[in-house]
């Protein structure tokens, strides 16, 4: 399945029960907002999924800001919201993808495979003339079940390792002046790991916020990949949320197969023992 999906082919579904709509709104800095904004108003059925409580797991210091949830626990998440085997997940947000493609992510990661994200979010949507409701679903239990996961993880003991083997290429999704180093609003240490190339998600993005198509796509990311396969490719970010705007360009690329690095830079960092690059 293709990762993304039009608002006019999910318009065209809003009254299929096997579609199953997550609005995965949140903003870093007020992180009630999200929440706040899909009672006033959200596209009809959609589920609130919060990055804080169901797309993350408890924080210990040196995991990050968005440690992963247990797989057990977001399948329950999902099933909650009445997610089935034959489901398909949509999510979206009003941040170009960026919390999106966490949910899409974590989906593939318990062993679901029919989850897209809406491309161009909420304001494609409005853009669109189609409205939005603020009617809370009721939904019944579903009966998806805890699968072989389609994705890969890297831990930071693995990129430790790497800083030696030069085995694996890791990209990072930040914006280039927290790259660099030059800023810093969220994590106590400026900079990125040593020896990992710069990403931008917004370089998958057309100004209208939709993606780009998969050829133009595919020429940025094998402009930074190189000679480097995919499968050999990690991302990684801040807190392993925007890492997965990047997983979910590289497969509407058709150059799946890279991991996750889910606690990123926040984990990283978190021990000062640990090398620091900043500049290019």
């Amino acid at each position: 399945m293709h990762p993304l999906v039009s608002t006019e082919t999910l318009a065209r579904h809003l009254g299929d029960p096997s579609w199953i709509v997550f609005d995965c709104r949140h903003d870093l800095m007020a992180p009630t907002a999200g929440e706040a904004s899909y009672r006033e108003g959200h596209i009809a059925g959609a589920r609130f999924a919060p990055l804080d409580r169901d797309l993350s797991g408890p924080k210990d210091g040196r995991n990050g800001r968005h440690p992963l949830p247990t797989r057990e626990a977001f399948v329950h998440f999902l099933a909650d919201a009445g997610v089935g085997r034959s489901s398909v997940v949509v999510a979206y947000d009003a941040s170009n993808g960026l919390y999106a493609s966490r949910l899409w992510w974590l989906t593939r990661w318990i062993g679901h495979a029919d989850v897209v994200v809406l491309d161009g979010g909420l304001p494609a949507w409005l853009r669109a003339g189609l409205s939005l409701t603020d009617a809370q679903p009721r939904p019944s239990t579903g009966d998806i079940a805890l699968g072989a996961s389609l994705v890969s993880t890297v831990d930071t003991s693995d990129l430790e390792a790497n800083l030696d083997t030069k085995s694996r290429l890791v990209i990072d999704a930040r914006a280039p002046e927290r790259y660099r180093g030059d800023v810093e609003p969220l994590d106590p240490v400026a900079g990125h790991i040593p020896g990992a190339a710069n990403h931008p998600m917004a370089r998958s993005l057309e100004a209208d916020g939709c993606f780009r198509d998969g050829s133009s796509l595919r020429a940025e990311f094998e402009a930074t990949l190189g000679d480097r396969s995919p499968g050999s490719v990690v991302q990684s970010c801040g807190s392993g949320v925007t890492a997965c705007h990047n997983l979910l360009a590289m497969e509407a690329a058709g150059l799946p197969g890279a991991a996750l690095y889910a606690g990123s830079w926040s984990a990283w960092c978190a021990d000062p023992r640990r090398p620091v690059a900043r500049g290019e």
